[in-house]
């Protein structure tokens, strides 16, 4: 059976609900358009990362009237960093700038589920457990809504007159609509990390060493995403010890961050060890006829700045604010895009590039210097999140419950 879903309005279709899709159609939401979120997973639990959130992440929280309601899960504010350089350690507390002084780190089963409750609550249409499986174009090739299927086999085809993807990294938008990879650069960088509950996480910490990163963000139940950062193959015995991973986990903490060892050591072990390697940097083409991408599946970077959340922040509200312009001004479409496309690029590029070289581990006085040039430009950019205009509908915001 098809089912079509049709209005009298225009209609954007989201895909993907995590951070960058479910903020891209709260946004629209409030601002009064007609949007379907969907997502192939029929709940949103934890997914691959070590969620950490920077301070431009923290303002648009905040500018979204949502900060509260992350706080009231549970999540605990970070007001202090500990940076560490060999065995020296050097504690700062962070001063409020653009409105905020606390980083975040909620599990991304909360964070998410959140984020699509607030898209609902703005009058969003959220579909979980519905998978696309390719997009409708009109006689003139233009993408005009989706084909899904949900997990009893139905089909239903979305009508729409934008789809966003915003379905990650590997993201099936991109590759049905053809979206252009316009720059790409290999990393040869892993990460791994657990969960570890023990009563002295205070404050996010970051521990620097000849090529290790490793660090530790408290989030949820007393529990603190403890992870390292080294080139991958100094990370073989973690990512070949199968069942033994949070042994050998420990093992290269102990060589890379002493200090954390020693904590986790006599803490307790709340998960299992999970990772990646080798993720690339790359950029996506981001706009074209009736599609746009936004977060992973327009731009990924290497998890080593722990960025990933305040750039799909940041581009969920690039976008949002120019769908809303084109769907109230259809001439303005392709000025209004080619804005997104445009804004985004200027905003990523400083953190992409500092991304690449802190990803290739220069000597550690190099990745010092450069972690300053990168708190630099993470607190520019938190500025410049804290000065833009309201983002649309901002006057119908509700906070999810």
């Amino acid at each position: 059976m098809t089912a079509t879903h049709s209005t009298g309005h225009d209609v954007v279709v989201v895909v993907g609900s995590r951070c960058a899709g479910a903020a891209t159609a709260m946004l629209l939401a409030r601002a009064g358009h007609d949007v379907v979120l969907v997502d192939r997973s029929p709940q949103l639990g934890d997914v691959l990362s070590t969620h950490g959130i920077a301070r431009g992440g923290v303002v648009q929280l905040s500018r979204w009237g949502l900060l509260d309601a992350v706080l009231a899960t549970g999540a605990p504010p970070a007001r202090q960093v500990t940076f560490g350089i060999d065995t020296t350690l050097t504690v700062r507390r962070i001063k409020d700038r653009a409105g905020v002084d606390m980083l975040l780190a909620p599990r991304r089963r909360v964070l998410d589920a959140l984020l699509a409750d607030a898209a609902r609550a703005a009058g969003a249409d959220v579909r979980l457990g519905l998978s696309v499986t390719d997009v409708i174009r009109d006689r003139d090739g233009r993408v005009a809504g989706v084909t899904a299927q949900d997990r009893r086999g139905a089909t239903t085809q979305i009508r729409a007159r934008y789809v966003v993807g915003a379905d990650g990294l590997r993201s099936s938008i991109a590759r049905l609509v053809g979206a252009d990879v316009i720059e790409s650069h290999n990393s040869d960088a892993a990460v791994y990390y657990a969960y570890i509950a023990a009563p002295d996480w205070d404050g996010f910490e970051f521990h620097l060493a000849q090529s290790s990163f490793a660090g530790v963000f408290p989030t949820h139940d007393g529990q603190g995403c403890v992870w390292l950062c080294r080139p991958t193959r100094l990370l073989r015995p973690v990512s070949h010890a199968g069942a033994g991973r949070t042994t050998a986990l420990l093992n290269a903490l102990a060589e890379a961050a002493p200090t954390v060892a020693e904590r986790a050591h006599a803490g307790r072990v709340a998960s299992r060890v999970r990772g990646a390697q080798r993720l690339p940097n790359q950029l996506r083409s981001c706009t074209g006829p009736g599609w746009a991408l936004v977060g992973d599946a327009g731009y990924h970077r290497d998890p080593i700045t722990g960025h990933g959340i305040t750039d799909a922040f940041r581009d969920a509200e690039l976008l949002a604010t120019a769908l809303d312009r084109a769907l109230r001004e259809p001439v303005d479409e392709a000025a209004a895009l080619t804005g997104y496309q445009r804004a985004r690029a200027a905003a990523l590029r400083e953190t992409f590039d500092l991304t690449r070289a802190l990803a290739a581990f220069p000597p550690p006085h190099r990745f010092a210097a450069l972690q300053i040039q990168l708190s630099a430009a993470l607190d520019r950019e938190a500025t410049m999140l804290a000065s833009m205009p309201a983002p649309p509908g901002a006057d119908r915001a509700v906070t999810a419950a």
